[in-house]
């Protein structure tokens, strides 16, 4: 688990997963090329066909969004594994909510406080929430650690899944997919 990470690499495998052009009338997100949404798209300064984003163009998209900008680059040199789980997560349920994931595992496994504070689940990864880490990673070890923590992020995961696909009915067409290709070591 104390490998370095590649973002390009991790970033094509995401592209891979996520495939190319789709159009699902059920998927609120509209039109997506490569996982990135026509909203994202055009935010970030791409309006031509969403069939024809170029893979280079969604990369930059995921690296700048969900890796930089949420910090998760500084999380990967305490804990790569994690960074990697979040930057997953960030990409399908947005960085905030894959932040919050980690803030309230760190918080419940603080021992109530002994061996670092609470945090605030606020949805960015600053210094109050990378010394949380780097205390509980010095506590329970990087690879024993890691592990524990990833557990807990897959859990909360699945249970925002199951809640909305029972919140949503639509998105009971995406469940069997977010749970067989989000979670787990089969990534």
């Amino acid at each position: 688990m104390d490998k370095v990470i590649d973002i390009d690499s991790l970033v094509e495998q995401l592209i891979d997963r996520e495939g190319g052009y789709v159009n699902n009338a059920a998927d609120r997100g509209g039109p997506t090329c490569f996982g990135i949404t026509q909203e994202v798209a055009r935010a970030n300064g791409y309006f031509g066909s969403m069939r024809a984003l170029p893979r280079d163009e969604a990369a930059a998209i995921y690296t700048r969004l969900y890796w930089l900008r949420p910090n998760y680059d500084e999380l990967a040199r305490l804990a790569p594994a994690v960074a990697a789980e979040l930057f997953d997560t960030g990409v399908n349920m947005g960085p905030a909510v894959a932040t919050c994931f980690l803030q309230r595992a760190l918080t419940a496994l603080n021992r109530n406080g002994a061996d670092y504070p609470d945090l605030v689940p606020d949805g960015r990864v600053g210094p109050t929430t990378l010394a949380a880490l780097s205390a509980f990673l010095a506590k329970r070890g990087a690879a024993a650690g890691q592990k524990v923590l990833l557990r807990a992020l897959e859990a909360l995961q699945g249970e925002r899944y199951l809640r909305l696909a029972e919140r949503r009915p639509a998105n009971e067409a995406f469940l069997y997919g977010w749970l067989a290709n989000r979670l787990g070591d089969e990534r």
